[in-house]
């Protein structure tokens, strides 16, 4: 598996995503809502992968809690797949403990299922399936 986004989630898009493209030199590759996980999102290219700023849409969400007062908090990292319904199947087999049992939408079209943290040592880890170009 390849690594297909790391992800930040922020207080203020705005001023994190000046500070990436400005400061740091990242290029803008898509913004949209997600109204189903309930955030505004921005792709950053980053090589063969990107980062994704996360703006919760709700100050009460669960993503808000998680980043709590600060400006910025790495939320996930998502791992690249090429079939997702095989690798969750692969993972329910091997005794993965997983968040989602069937994909779901996620940001730029893919396809998306988390694993549980208590079944990665703590980390929130994302499995991603690209969108067909």
């Amino acid at each position: 598996m390849e690594i297909d986004h790391v992800a930040v989630v922020v207080k203020d898009l705005e001023a994190t995503l000046r500070f990436y493209t400005h400061e740091l030199g990242f290029k803008e590759i898509f913004r949209e809502v997600v109204y189903d996980q309930g955030v505004e999102t921005v792709g950053l290219a980053a090589g063969g992968s990107f980062v994704e700023l996360l703006l919760p849409l709700d100050e009460d969400s669960a993503i808000a809690r998680y980043r709590g007062e600060a400006a910025a908090k790495l939320h996930h990292t998502a791992y690249r797949v090429g079939d997702i319904e095989a690798k969750l199947a692969e993972l329910r087999t091997a005794g993965v403990r997983l968040i989602d049992q069937h994909p779901r939408k996620g940001a730029h079209g893919s396809l998306i299922a988390f694993l549980h943290p208590k079944a990665t040592g703590g980390v929130l880890i994302e499995i991603c399936q690209p969108a067909k170009p």
